[in-house]
Parts: C-alpha cells; structure tokens; sequence
C-alpha cells in the first residue's frame, strides 16, 4: 500500500503535474498535487471509513502518517516564496529516498503489517501483467476525466490554480478512491489506508521533486489556506487513527463534510 499500489496510483498526477509544468501552467501542477492530497486523506478515507470503519496499525500512526504530516511541512516551507526550485526539488527527492529506506527496511523486517491478512496466491508474470494493464487503464481514463474536466472549467472562468486543486486534482485520485474502497470492502484496511498515506507522501517527494527538478516553477498561486488545509488533513487523519486504532464511520462522514466545505468555498472565491 505504502510503495507499490501508491506508486501506481499516482501515475496520473505525476503524468499531469509534469505536462502542466512543461506548459508553463505551474499553478495547475502544484494545485494538482495539494488538492489530491486534501482530497485523499478527507474525501476518500471518508468514503472508505463509510463503506467499513478502517483499522490503522502502530506502524501507520507512529511512523508514516507523521512522516506525510512531515512532507507536508516541507512542502509548506519550501514553498512560502510561491516557487519550487531545482534545489527545493533536490530537497525533496532527498527526503524521498530517506522514506523509502525506512519503509523498505521495516517490510524486511517484517515489522510493517501487522494485520497480516491472507492473499489469493498469483504467478509473479500474471501479476506484473495485470499491473501493467490496470495501471493503463487507470492513467488512460483519469487524463481522460481531467481533460475533459478542465475544458468545461475553463469556460467557466475558473483559474489554473482552482482547476488544479479541485477538477485535476479529483480526477487524477480516482484510483486512489477505487483501490481504496475495494480495499476497505474486503476487509484489507492497511491497503485503504496505506494507499492513501503512500500516495500523499510520493505525490510531494516524488512528483514534485521530479516535477520541479525537469521545470522549476515561479509565481505560484496557490494559497497559505490550501497548504495549510493540506497540512491539517494529514493531523486530523493521524488524531483520527491513534484513537483505539480506528478510524469510525461518524470520522469518514466528518472528513468528507469538511471536503465538500472546502470545494466549496474555492468555487464560490
């Protein structure tokens, strides 16, 4: 959940982020990535907690939620002067490399899961097969979604930086939200979560490192409000998990009511 499933997840904001910031719309690549953010850890750990209340694990809340709250403090820092520089991007990717060695270690050790849940066994060339396809099909129809999205939006009047965080960002975290409550109805509660935690923090560290190495961004107009919302999403969903290792069906529907505030306030601004 953590690695391999959040990796392929975030293809699609790592696909937009980049061609936006090639095309000189800045605003829509980091809009992108904090409004998937926001929208992960509210809008689909809440729909999920709805489908069946998740179990977290002391690894979940002792290490990689607060190591997503820690990435998004980064991010928040580096980007108080409303750019992302080649150094800021390097910053990033360096952090990004000091996460995976402690998420990989801990695998190794076998310390990371502790549900342990049972799986249906899969020759390793099937798996890698239906990888590769689903993970086309998941790029193919979100860039599908967001560019059809963005085209209405844009006759509406509405800003690059308000597409990014709201349109772009909502379609390129479908599959966050598919392998999340199909995770979450069959009971595999670490994946749900694990996805989500994993993607917020490759979608900073990775998309944007990568992003901003390839073409630095200026003049950025994305709002304190919105990194901040960013921010308070992951410590609300870290408060939400540390009490008795659950996150209820009354949190899910709370996160996705503050969602549905937030989107809205943006479109009405």
């Amino acid at each position: 959940g953590l690695t391999i499933v959040a990796f392929g997840t975030s293809t699609p904001e790592f696909a937009v982020s980049l061609s936006s910031a090639l095309k000189g719309t800045a605003d829509m690549a980091v809009g992108n990535i904090v409004g998937s953010n926001i929208f992960n850890a509210m809008f689909i750990i809440g729909i999920a907690a709805l489908v069946l209340p998740i179990t977290t694990t002391r690894a979940m809340v002792k290490k990689d939620i607060p190591f997503a709250i820690v990435a998004s403090i980064i991010l928040l820092a580096l980007c108080y002067d409303r750019s992302l520089s080649r150094w800021d991007a390097i910053i990033l990717l360096v952090v990004l490399c000091v996460f995976m060695y402690n998420t990989l270690r801990a695998a190794k050790a076998g310390k990371l899961d502790e549900q342990a849940p049972e799986v249906h066994t899969m020759a390793t060339w099937k798996a890698i097969a239906w990888f590769a396809v689903g993970l086309g099909g998941l790029v193919y129809g979100s860039n599908l979604f967001v560019d059809a999205a963005t085209n209405i939006a844009r006759t509406l009047g509405m800003s690059d930086a308000v597409i990014g965080l709201t349109i772009v960002a909502g379609g390129t975290s479908l599959p966050e939200l598919a392998t999340s409550v199909v995770a979450a109805r069959k009971g595999n509660s670490a994946i749900a979560i694990g996805n989500v935690v994993g993607s917020n923090v490759l979608n900073i560290l990775i998309i944007l490192g990568l992003t901003g190495l390839i073409s630095p961004m200026e003049n950025l107009q994305i709002q304190p409000l919105d990194y901040g919302l960013m921010l308070f999403s992951m410590v609300l969903l870290w408060l939400f998990s540390h009490t008795k290792y659950r996150i209820e069906r009354w949190e899910g529907a709370l996160l996705v009511v503050l969602y549905v505030a937030y989107t809205g306030y943006l479109i009405v601004q």
